[in-house]
């Protein structure tokens, strides 16, 4: 069997991340890390344009009929150009609304969901898994507070978990109060969402196969970021190393940074079988594909960090400043390992559905 992306799903890669680099130049970048904003409207603009939103859907649906190994290639590249914006939850909000029998939720929200017209933001409670979400619902109406939604001040619908396990969106106005927080990674900036009583449409109740094919999407998507982020890491070390000079030569010539170089490209190569083998279980919804998502989670996401530690050590001094711009995919580090659960959350998830 070949397992490796073929040229067209390359190409959806390559193609998503030109349009980034296109439209987010990094003087763009820079300059939206500063601003107060939480979207950046010429590269959300060129993402959805591509149709990212609506990737994982059929084409009776409006979508591209593709499926989690696209959209986490093209993760990876978003990752890899540090691109703003709740991408994630977007799609996984399009993919909700595409299964659920809710029909007129689907019929309401769904093409300006997976058009992109209507920014979508992920709310979960807790550490961001099912047992951990604290909203309250009753008779169609949402009460709860969720920290950390990306890009929630821009956001016009919410995918929200739900106590007991189910899914709803929620739309942004009545009920809805959003409080802008600091948060670590300046790319993907946050606020706390308060529901108070909000109107809410039930997507899926607690126990549905479908919120779990959700949250093992979401993992999957936020390793695939890790590991983009984790090879831009090296690549940019490896160009420092290549242009530097010390002592009338370049510093790739010394074999103590050789070696570091080297360690840092083995931690980010053999976590790409592991996500590539993450996606594809969901894709073909084999038995496994939830234990792997949590392992693509836990491990892709802690290569990230020690890989752009290590970026920031390769660098010397200029590593550390601003300016040169390397603290954003460490901060970008962070933020994933924390996102939806820590590493060691999901190893313990991993070795419990392994029967260890």
């Amino acid at each position: 069997m070949r397992f490796h992306p073929d040229s067209d799903q390359t190409a959806i890669q390559d193609t998503v991340f030109g349009a980034v680099q296109d439209a987010l130049p990094r003087d763009k970048l820079m300059a939206f890390l500063d601003a107060d904003a939480d979207l950046e409207p010429g590269s959300w603009r060129a993402l959805m344009e591509l149709g990212l939103a609506g990737m994982m859907l059929s084409e009776e649906a409006g979508g591209s009929g593709l499926g989690l190994f696209e959209a986490a290639l093209c993760a990876e590249a978003l990752g890899r150009s540090a691109a703003p914006g709740p991408v994630m939850g977007q799609m996984l909000a399009a993919y909700a609304l595409s299964q659920t029998g809710n029909s007129a939720a689907r019929e309401a929200f769904l093409q300006n969901v997976a058009g992109g017209s209507v920014v979508a933001g992920l709310a979960f409670s807790g550490n961001g898994l099912p047992e951990s979400w604290g909203v309250v619902s009753e008779a169609g109406r949402a009460t709860g507070q969720v920290r950390f939604v990306v890009s929630a001040s821009s956001a016009g619908v919410f995918l929200v978990g739900l106590k007991g396990g189910g899914l709803a969106l929620a739309e942004a106005g009545e009920g809805v109060s959003v409080e802008p927080v600091r948060s670590t990674d300046r790319t993907r900036k946050c606020a706390s969402v308060t529901l108070q009583d909000a109107p809410v449409q039930i997507l899926f109740e607690g126990g549905d196969p479908a919120v779990q094919r959700v949250i093992d999407a979401a993992l999957v998507l936020i390793a695939a970021d890790a590991l983009g982020g984790a090879q831009h890491c090296v690549d940019l070390s490896v160009a420092y190393a290549q242009e530097r000079q010390q002592f009338g030569q370049p510093i790739a010539k010394f074999q103590a940074l050789k070696h570091q170089l080297a360690n840092m490209a083995m931690n980010v190569e053999p976590a790409r079988a592991l996500l590539w083998y993450a996606a594809y279980a969901w894709d073909k919804e084999l038995p496994d594909s939830s234990r792997a998502a949590a392992i693509a989670k836990a491990h892709i996401c802690d290569r990230f960090s020690e890989v752009a530690r290590d970026a920031i050590a390769a660098h010397g001094g200029i590593g550390y400043t601003w300016e040169y711009g390397l603290n954003i995919w460490f901060r970008r580090s962070v933020f994933n390992q924390a996102y939806l659960g820590s590493s060691a959350v999901h190893r313990i998830r991993a070795a419990n559905m392994g029967g260890w």
